[in-house]
């Protein structure tokens, strides 16, 4: 049946279990008298969305609260048991493999690192190894859980790249900078036949799921847009506009700051990621006279330019000289970032721009004030006056949570039903009717 807006009473029904579900999700224990003002619903479509909620098991009930002069009302919740997800991250060093509850409690894990080889550290992504590593690690989270795989409402993977779809492959991977030229990473996890087909997979680049984790649980909850930035070996953004859609990846890390620049990862010169991706700078340090440690991974690499540049002082109270030479090319850092950061302040005008990955929160404690300073002088005044540049408050793992979120958001928007639980409503008489009409 349609209704206005062209809508169809399904249409209406799923929307408003949807609706219950993200209250319930982002705001519960509630009451069923809170779920009304809460929801914009009215007290019997609340009821009844209520009641087919719990009776599928995905709502619970969770104490009481006393009400102002009448009978105790019945908090509800979401259910933690009621379905799984499987988040995964296909970062610079290792494969991150999580399994989580619907509240997101971890319940088992797996790595499986990358081997460092190649000049510009390509090798590492070899297709064939990484989908090993996903055969591999999907059963485990599951078996160490004691989980069935049919329980699972879908598998999110944070990638490299520009992520695009076909009718045929499902998400392709276009990742330019790490070797792989339109890989169909969906449909080679299918014929691995490790998940029944009723399980979706969900596969997005890694700053989207670091955004969407962002705004769900950390930094970014409240603001209605916001630019969160995913800096690691190589640097990416994802930019949102609305606080419960997703947000849409760009490739930040590939505006040009410098014409006829350093060469990037991407073959392209003078983009910002030659210059602020922790690869790019320990190889600057290095030029410049620096000592980054003999065979140290990125990240101890890192850390180690920054105690050089920033030492802390001994226990005589004492502060060693500075490394000169790890100072100023950190300092030149913040630059190219203040002012890759204007870019998004005058493109976008988010109100908040939030700063993750491992690189990106190694170094935001350090100078994150520069990189403020820099992105004000090189931004227009409105806008830059009006943004807030944070750490992101997730962690380094942000990108599995945000990607294990993909499957979420998507069971949401169908109201908490899985892809395979909708029926077809029957059209209405009156249009078999004049059908029948029409073929004569």
């Amino acid at each position: 049946m349609k209704v206005r807006g062209g809508r169809t009473v399904r249409d209406l029904r799923r929307e408003n279990r949807s609706a219950v579900l993200q209250r319930l999700y982002f705001d519960g224990p509630l009451s069923r008298f809170s779920l009304g003002p809460a929801t914009g619903l009215s007290s019997g479509s609340v009821s009844n969305v209520v009641s087919e909620l719990v009776a599928e098991g995905l709502v619970e009930e969770a104490g009481s609260v006393d009400s102002a002069g009448g009978r105790p009302r019945t908090l509800l919740r979401i259910s933690a048991n009621s379905g799984y997800m499987i988040g995964v991250d296909i970062g610079e060093t290792r494969v991150r493999i999580e399994l989580f509850d619907l509240t997101l409690t971890e319940l088992a894990r797996v790595e499986r690192p990358l081997a460092e080889a190649g000049p510009r550290r390509v090798d590492r992504y070899d297709v064939g190894v990484v989908v090993g590593h996903l055969r591999e690690g999907i059963p485990e989270v599951l078996d160490r859980a004691g989980i069935a795989a049919e329980r699972l409402l879908g598998v999110g993977i944070g990638v490299p790249g520009i992520v695009a779809r076909t009718a045929e492959d499902g998400a392709v991977v276009h990742g330019q900078t790490i070797g792989w030229d339109a890989v169909p990473l969906e449909r080679l996890l299918r014929e691995s036949r490790l998940l029944p087909d009723t399980v979706p997979y969900a596969i997005d680049n890694g700053a989207k799921t670091l955004g969407q984790a962002e705004m769900w649980f950390g930094a970014g909850r409240g603001a209605q847009s916001a630019a969160v930035v995913l800096f690691g070996s190589g640097v990416g953004a994802c930019v949102v506009t609305d606080d419960t859609r997703p947000g849409r990846a760009v490739e930040w890390g590939h505006l040009t700051v410098r014409v006829r620049g350093r060469r990037c990862r991407c073959g392209a010169q003078g983009c910002l990621e030659a210059y602020a991706g922790a690869e790019a700078l320990l190889e600057r340090w290095a030029e410049a006279g620096g000592r980054p440690p003999a065979g140290a991974d990125e990240e101890t690499a890192l850390s180690a330019m920054i105690d050089a540049a920033y030492p802390a002082a001994s226990p005589d109270g004492t502060v060693p000289a500075a490394d000169a030479t790890a100072l100023a090319v950190l300092e030149e850092t913040a630059e190219y970032l203040g002012a890759g950061f204007s870019d998004l302040i005058n493109l976008f005008q988010p109100e908040r721009i939030l700063v993750g990955g491992w690189a990106g929160l190694q170094l935001g404690r350090r100078f994150l004030d520069a990189v403020r300073t820099h992105a004000t002088a090189y931004s227009l005044a409105y806008p830059a006056a009006r943004v807030r540049i944070d750490l992101g408050t997730l962690g380094p793992d942000a990108v599995t949570v945000g990607a294990a979120i993909l499957p979420l958001a998507d069971f949401f928007a169908r109201g908490g039903r899985r892809e395979d639980a909708e029926t077809e409503e029957p059209d209405p008489a009156w249009r078999a009717s004049l059908r029948g009409r029409a073929a004569r």
